[in-house]
C-alpha cells in the first residue's frame, strides 16, 4: 500500500473558514440566498465563533469535511466510477476523450492499471480517512481536561465521514483493507477483509454517530454543513438496505422521517438550483464555495474551496464562445434513461438537458451539439451553473456547487423498499406516493399512484422510481448491483462487455497490490 497514506503531512490552513464549505445536512432554510453566503476569508484563528466548551480539534475536523471536495473523493474518478459505469449515462465528449484515463468505465472491464482506480483508493485511504483517523487521535490523546461531550461529538463527525468514505469504497471494490487508525511504516500494510467485516465496522462508526451528533436544529445556525443524527441515520438505513437487512433499514429511515427535520416541499426543480442548496431535503451535502478571489480552487490538495463535480459534467460548448464553456462535457444522460421516464414526468425536464436546445432554458441561453456524441446532458448540474454566479466569481464551470449525497426522498424510498421487502405493503405504498405525489406537482393527469399488492411488482415500482427520482445522482450503478440485475441491465443498455462477477466491483488498483508486495489482492475476474 502506497506509503503516502499513512505519511501525509497535515496541511495548516491560514484561515478556518470551512464553516461554508464543509459538508453535512445543512441548518439553514434553502429560501437563503447562495449570494448572501459570508466570504471564507471572515473567519481567522482568533475569532471563528466556536461554541461552548469546542474548537479543540476543529483544524482536524474541517480538514476531514475538506478532503469530501478531494478531486478523487467527489470530483472525476468518482463521477465516472459512480455514474458512467450505470446504464443510465454515457461518457460523453469526444470519442477519444478521456482516455486512457476513463477506460473501460463506458463498457467495461476497468483495467487494474488505471490512473482513475487508484485515484480514488489515494483519495479516500490518504486523504479522506486518514484526516479522520487523525481526529480519532488527537482526541484520544488529549489529557488537557476537554468536556467528554466535546470528545464525543468531535468523535461522532469523524466516524460519520469514515463511515460514509468505507461504505462508498466497498460498495466500489468490495474486499478492501480497514484502517482504523494513523499507522506507522512498520504497520503500513495492511490486509483486505471481506464484506461482511466491512459492513459491520461501517455500522459501528454510523451508529456512534447517531447516538452522538446533534439534530439538524441542534446546530447553531452558524455551524452550516456539519453533519447530523439524521444524515447517520440516513447513512445506516442505506447500509442496512445493502445488506437485505429489511428491518434494520425501515427503522433507520423511520426515524430519519419521525424526526420532523426534513420533508419534500421543495420543488424537485428547485433543488439543484444555488437557492435550493441545504434545503429542507438535504441529509447530507457536501459544501462548495467560490468567489471573486476563490474562482475555483486546487482539487487535488484541498487549498481551495470548491469542487469540480460541476465541471466534469457541465456542457462542453466552447465552440460557441467562452460563455458558454460549462465544463468537461462527461457522464451524459443516457438514451436508455431518458425512455425509462413516463409520459409528462416533470423530472425529466430536470435531469436532463437536450442539445441542440430548442427552446431557451431557465437562464435563457440556447445550446447546438458541441460534441458529436452528446446530445444529453446533466441538467441538475446546469441548474446550479447560474449565470449570476459565473459573473459575479468569474468562473463559468461552477466550482460552487454543493454535491447532494443523500436526500430526503431517498430515505423514504428506502423505507418504502424495506417495507415492502417485509410485506407492510401499505405503509410501502404510501412511502412511494409521497414522493410521487411531489413529482407530479398537482397535475394529477400524469404519474398516477400505484395501487398494486404484489410484492413483485411493488419492488419493480420502487426500483423504477428510485431509478428516476435519483437519476445522475450516482445511485443507479451501485442500486442495480445490490437488486441483482446489472447483467441483464447493463446488456440491454448496449453494454455488452459487462460481466457478471467481475464487474459488480472495480480492480484493486495494481499500484497498490505492487506497493504492498502481494498483501493486497485483486479481485476476481482481473
Amino acid at each position: 500500500m502506497n506509503s503516502m497514506l499513512h505519511f501525509k503531512k497535515y496541511k495548516t490552513f491560514a484561515a478556518l473558514s470551512f464553516l461554508l464549505i464543509i459538508s453535512g445536512c445543512i441548518l439553514l432554510s434553502c429560501n437563503k440566498s447562495f449570494l448572501d453566503r459570508q466570504p471564507i476569508s471572515r473567519y481567522t484563528t482568533d475569532n471563528y465563533p466556536f461554541p461552548s466548551g469546542g474548537g479543540v480539534y476543529d483544524q482536524y475536523i474541517f480538514a476531514a469535511y475538506s478532503s469530501l471536495r478531494h478531486y478523487g473523493v467527489t470530483s472525476y474518478a468518482f463521477v465516472a466510477a459512480t455514474s458512467i459505469r450505470s446504464d443510465d449515462a454515457d461518457k460523453g465528449s469526444s470519442f477519444a476523450d478521456g482516455y486512457p484515463y476513463l477506460s473501460g468505465v463506458d463498457n467495461f472491464p476497468v483495467p487494474p492499471f488505471s490512473s482513475m482506480v487508484n485515484d480514488l483508493w489515494n483519495a479516500y485511504y490518504g486523504d479522506l480517512i486518514y484526516n479522520c483517523n487523525l481526529v480519532l487521535q488527537k482526541v484520544a490523546q488529549d489529557s488537557s481536561g476537554t468536556p467528554e461531550s466535546v470528545k464525543a461529538s468531535a468523535m461522532a463527525e469523524a466516524r460519520f465521514l469514515r463511515g460514509y468514505a468505507y461504505f462508498t469504497l466497498e460498495r466500489l471494490f468490495g474486499n478492501i483493507p480497514i484502517i482504523d487508525t494513523v499507522l506507522d511504516i512498520k504497520n503500513s500494510v495492511v490486509p483486505q477483509s471481506n464484506p461482511a467485516k466491512v459492513y459491520a465496522f461501517i455500522e459501528q462508526d454510523l451508529q456512534y454517530a447517531a447516538a452522538h451528533l446533534p439534530s439538524r436544529s441542534g446546530w447553531d445556525p452558524k455551524f452550516i454543513g456539519r453533519v447530523t443524527s439524521g444524515a447517520a441515520w440516513g447513512m445506516l438505513a442505506k447500509v442496512y438496505l445493502y445488506q437485505k437487512k429489511w428491518q434494520q433499514a425501515m427503522d433507520a429511515a423511520a426515524t430519519v422521517i419521525n424526526s420532523g427535520q426534513y420533508n419534500l416541499s421543495t420543488p424537485y426543480a428547485d433543488i439543484w438550483k444555488n437557492s435550493g442548496e441545504n434545503c429542507s431535503e438535504s441529509v447530507f451535502e457536501i459544501q462548495c464555495y467560490a468567489d471573486a478571489n476563490h474562482p475555483s480552487g486546487d482539487g487535488v490538495d484541498n487549498t481551495g474551496y470548491g469542487c469540480q463535480y460541476a465541471s466534469i459534467q457541465g456542457v462542453r460548448g466552447i465552440a460557441e464562445g467562452p460563455q458558454h464553456d460549462l465544463g468537461w462535457g462527461f457522464n451524459n444522460p443516457s438514451h436508455y434513461l431518458h425512455l425509462a421516464y413516463e409520459p409528462g414526468d416533470p423530472r425529466l425536464n430536470s435531469t436532463l438537458l437536450f442539445c441542440p436546445t430548442k427552446t431557451p432554458t431557465i437562464f435563457g441561453e440556447t445550446f447546438g451539439r458541441p460534441e458529436p456524441n452528446d446530445s444529453i446532458y446533466n441538467m441538475k448540474v446546469y441548474l446550479g451553473n447560474d449565470p449570476s454566479m459565473r459573473q459575479s466569481v468569474g468562473n463559468t464551470q461552477a466550482w460552487w456547487e454543493n454535491v447532494r449525497i443523500l436526500r430526503y426522498a431517498d430515505v423514504v424510498l428506502m423505507y418504502a423498499e424495506a417495507a415492502n421487502e417485509l410485506g407492510k405493503t401499505n405503509e410501502a405504498l404510501d412511502k412511494l406516493e409521497w414522493v410521487r405525489a411531489r413529482a407530479r406537482a398537482g397535475n394529477n393527469a400524469v404519474l398516477p399512484r400505484v395501487t398494486t399488492t404484489k410484492k413483485a411488482d411493488l419492488r419493480l415500482a420502487i426500483q423504477h422510481e428510485r431509478r428516476i427520482e435519483l437519476a445522475m445522482e450516482q445511485e443507479r450503478f451501485f442500486d442495480i448491483v445490490r437488486w441483482g440485475i446489472a447483467a441483464d441491465v447493463m446488456h440491454a443498455a448496449k453494454k455488452l462487455n459487462y460481466t457478471a462477477g467481475r464487474d459488480e466491483w472495480l480492480p484493486i488498483p495494481q499500484a497498490q497490490i505492487d506497493l504492498s508486495q502481494g498483501v493486497l489482492h485483486q479481485n476476481p475476474g482481473y
